[in-house]
């Protein structure tokens, strides 16, 4: 059995049990998972906190090994291509985003410290990961 987390279309988050994610796939084409909370149809598999992945036998690492750089890549090109950059423009569409004047989303970008503490005082949650200059970020500079 595999756990995925799920969302529905009106951003309502569950979790679902199957045999394989091929089964989820085929479940989901037939639209036979329903969301708990309003019955929509509309679902898509989301991020999980925590997760695990099948690899390659020749990309696997020593047990007890953990290639943190690979690790890292993975998170950054992950958060890349799934999150809108918003650049400094961060702290006022989360604030959008938890009073529901924005459309629901995950976003990106800068804060500065006393726009992290106006987000702590509102209950936003976010959190700082420190992201390296990608090839992109590079070029937009020449």
């Amino acid at each position: 059995m595999i756990v995925f987390d799920l969302e529905c279309s009106q951003s309502h988050m569950f979790e679902g049990w199957f045999d394989s994610l091929e089964a989820f796939q085929e479940q989901n084409a037939k639209e036979m998972i329903i969301c708990p909370y309003c019955n929509d149809t509309d679902i898509r598999k989301i991020m999980s906190p925590v997760s695990v992945k099948k690899s390659n036998p020749e990309k696997q690492v020593k047990s007890g090994h953990i290639d943190y750089q690979r690790l890292a890549r993975e998170v950054v090109d992950y958060v890349n291509k799934n999150f809108e950059d918003v650049g400094s423009k961060f702290t006022a569409e989360a604030l959008k985003i938890h009073y529901g004047v924005g459309e629901k989303r995950s976003i990106r970008g800068s804060a500065t410290s006393d726009e992290e503490e106006t987000m702590k005082e509102e209950g936003i949650e976010f959190f700082k990961l420190p992201l390296p200059k990608t090839e992109d970020d590079k070029d937009k500079k020449n």
